[in-house]
């Protein structure tokens, strides 16, 4: 009984050692929530004004004039699947919801179709699968920069430009909520926006002005999924890590009342046992 004791009091330590590092990773996932949830406040609108200037200026351009080229839909079927992922776990179900999904889009696009993977947890599974990513981009967005997303953005546009692939799709997360994130596939390029119509006076010319912006709207709806997919990752891990904490909680108090009743067994025990001594030596 004693041994059964000691060994439900270690179990007791050990439960109380993690669920003080899930609370502390608990905390530490709420903070960096509250800080992307921020940066998320400022790309959002910033992109949504970019697209929409982006739409204007397609506007523009005369029926029989040649697109710039990366809105140049050349029909080519070699895709690129860009997969933003994380480098660490603890974030529960989105790691696999991503690769799935990117490998579903993969099988899609058929045999000439690459991967670009975004995350040691993107690299490893495709790996795993015998699947030699064409970019691999691991531990550059923890937490995401925009010096990454241009870096990643100007590697895939470098490689639309050369013809190597002839589309790239991105799959990401989308932040909605703290308890609500959405799994999220975009075409990055060619560049595919609704030409709205506009007699805005574009200066030096319309084609300069293409030649700028298109770059700087890859880049920026790269680095607002990068964005997305982190404050989504860092939701899902404080979540986990909530849920974790309660579980211990839970087996804590689990355990302490089986202690309980161990211990008071246990004495009960030591007194009958003492009592039967007694005895003994009065019948003596």
């Amino acid at each position: 009984m004693a041994q059964y004791v000691r060994a439900i009091k270690n179990r007791i330590g050990n439960i109380e050692d993690i669920a003080q590092i899930t609370s502390a990773m608990n905390a530490i996932a709420m903070t960096k929530v509250t800080r992307l949830k921020r940066r998320l406040a400022h790309i959002r609108p910033y992109f949504s004004e970019l697209e929409s200037f982006t739409r204007k200026l397609a506007g523009q351009r005369a029926k029989d004039a040649e697109p710039h080229s990366l809105m140049l839909d050349r029909g080519d079927e070699r895709a690129a699947i860009l997969v933003l992922n994380s480098d660490r776990g603890l974030c529960e179900r989105s790691k696999g919801e991503l690769n799935r999904a990117a490998e579903a889009e993969l099988e899609a696009a058929g045999p000439s179709a690459r991967i670009l993977a975004g995350g040691e947890k993107a690299r490893a599974y495709f790996a795993r699968r015998g699947i030699e990513p064409l970019r691999s981009y691991v531990n550059v967005y923890e937490p995401p920069t925009w010096e990454a997303a241009v870096r990643i953005a100007d590697e895939a546009m470098d490689l639309y430009r050369r013809g190597d692939i002839g589309r790239v799709k991105i799959v990401h997360m989308t932040f909605v909520s703290d308890l609500a994130q959405r799994l999220t596939v975009t075409g990055l390029l060619p560049v595919a926006v609704d030409p709205e119509p506009s007699e805005s006076l574009v200066e030096p010319d319309l084609a300069t002005a293409l030649a700028n912006t298109m770059p700087l709207y890859v880049r920026v709806k790269l680095y607002a999924a990068m964005l997305e997919t982190k404050t989504s990752e860092d939701a899902i891990r404080r979540q986990a890590m909530r849920n974790a904490t309660d579980n211990a909680e839970d087996l804590l108090e689990t355990l302490r009342r089986s202690y309980n009743r161990a211990r008071q067994q246990s004495i009960t025990r030591e007194i009958a046992d003492i009592q039967g001594g007694a005895e003994a030596l009065r019948a003596k």
